[in-house]
């Protein structure tokens, strides 16, 4: 028979620039599957966060989310809504845009921790039972980007911590995990 060789192709690396003439480099289609991923997650997080502290998009605003934190055992309450809120809104709009990417991960991690622990731990892990589904799901997306990077369609793209890897995985993690240590058990 014929010599059978495989012939493989390389392609652009996301990095690279693609040779159609312009030496314009094009988003990927990984780029844009990060980007509408941070896109969902981060705005969904800005606006539960939102609600916490503005009252906007039907949420109770920060004295009533204030009582609710202080009927959770944190005092005083309305400085954990603070936290709790600020971290949803800024770690949210930070995913979204992909801005200090690492940074914005921790924190949607550390309040994702503390609803757990607090809030949704006790009812197993089915959301319709009041579990932890969701909050898993919003932990373990913004670790992964953290790992990924957020891709080119992002503010990041120029600094090192732009392209993810294990320091920036490890950092989102560990940071998260202290804030919401520190915080539970204060």
């Amino acid at each position: 028979m014929g010599d059978k060789r495989i012939s493989y192709r390389r392609t652009a690396s996301p990095r690279e620039p693609v040779a159609h003439g312009t030496g314009v480099s094009r988003a990927s289609a990984a780029d844009c599957g990060l980007l509408l991923i941070r896109l969902t997650i981060g705005l969904l997080m800005a606006a539960h966060g939102a609600q916490k502290l503005f009252g906007l998009f039907g949420g109770p605003g920060l004295t009533a989310t204030g009582k609710g934190f202080e009927a959770l055992g944190f005092r005083p309450g309305k400085v954990f809504a603070v936290i709790g809120g600020g971290s949803e809104f800024l770690g949210g709009l930070g995913l979204a845009l992909g801005l200090l990417t690492p940074l914005a991960a921790a924190a949607l991690i550390g309040v994702m921790i503390n609803a757990m622990a607090t809030v949704t731990g006790a009812h197993g892990l089915w959301d319709q039972d009041g579990g932890v589904e969701y909050s898993v799901c919003i932990t373990v997306v913004a670790l992964a980007i953290a790992a990924i990077g957020p891709g080119r369609l992002a503010l990041d793209r120029f600094f090192p911590w732009g392209r993810g890897g294990w320091p920036e995985a490890v950092f989102a993690l560990g940071l998260g995990g202290i804030g919401a240590a520190i915080t539970l058990s204060l």
